[in-house]
């Protein structure tokens, strides 16, 4: 494995870490802009390190509105989403919002900062589901941790708040060193939408193709007609006795 290459913030003006710290466009004069908000924030130094790479530089994600990276506030390790230059919106401040509004029933990583181009947030070290689910481990684990991402997904959806990106979540749930899976990447989420959290995660864990197929590995094969079903019934009136029944017909 590749070891992690870190960089004091000031070095984020030269290349090739302006390419990544103002992607896709490097502007120096919006570089060192973006450093100052970024020191205020507290950030000393920025890890590069993951399995996605910008050019040559390694990251731990990139998406359509910024790219996250590691990096350290004092000697603390955090995550920093950094907004593209070329994003669909002005500034990181209704994600931090809603992201703020999951962490208070108890969803996402804890939010530590925010600013018009960056949203900090906890450091989750673990593995993306897809990959944990392919590791050796028990059903009885496999359950307690499907079990608890979809009451993450139920308190979600009872403040109305929707992830989006849940449906086709490869990405977008991690599972700590302790099996706990954390929800990340409010970027898409609404207030707006009706909430399809529970109902979105089923269907990409239960009833979809490739993650499906390896929680079938683990668990065994469901009724996936029955499984719709319950979500039908639990889309018209999301309560907890509908969710009951829908864990129960997962076999959770």
């Amino acid at each position: 494995m590749e070891k992690s290459v870190l960089v004091p913030a000031e070095k984020l003006l030269e290349e090739p870490y302006i390419t990544l710290f103002c992607y896709p466009r490097p502007n120096r004069t919006e570089a060192a802009k973006r450093l100052k908000a970024l020191e205020k924030l507290g950030v000393t130094a920025v890890s590069f390190e993951g399995d996605k790479r910008v050019y040559e530089v390694r990251v731990l994600g990139k998406g359509y509105v910024g790219i996250v990276v590691a990096a350290y506030v004092n000697d603390e390790k955090i995550a920093l989403k950094i907004r593209r230059v070329d994003a669909d919106r002005a500034s990181m401040e209704r994600e931090a919002e809603l992201l703020e509004k999951a962490n208070s029933v108890g969803v996402g990583p804890q939010l530590l900062g925010v600013s018009k181009d960056f949203v900090l947030m906890k450091f989750v070290d673990g593995m993306l589901l897809p990959e944990w689910l392919e590791k050796k481990r028990s059903k009885t684990t496999v359950k307690t941790t499907l079990n608890d991402v979809l009451g993450q997904c139920l308190r979600l959806d009872s403040i109305g708040l929707d992830h989006g990106e849940l449906s086709n979540a490869p990405k977008h749930v991690i599972v700590d060193k302790d099996n706990k899976p954390v929800i990340v990447d409010f970027e898409t989420a609404s207030l707006n939408r009706r909430p399809s959290n529970v109902t979105g995660l089923c269907q990409f864990l239960f009833i979809g193709s490739g993650v499906a197929k390896a929680v079938a590995r683990k668990l065994g094969r469901r009724n996936k007609k029955a499984i719709i079903e319950a979500l039908r019934v639990y889309k018209n009136d999301r309560n907890s006795e509908n969710f009951g029944h829908v864990l129960a017909t997962c076999g959770l």
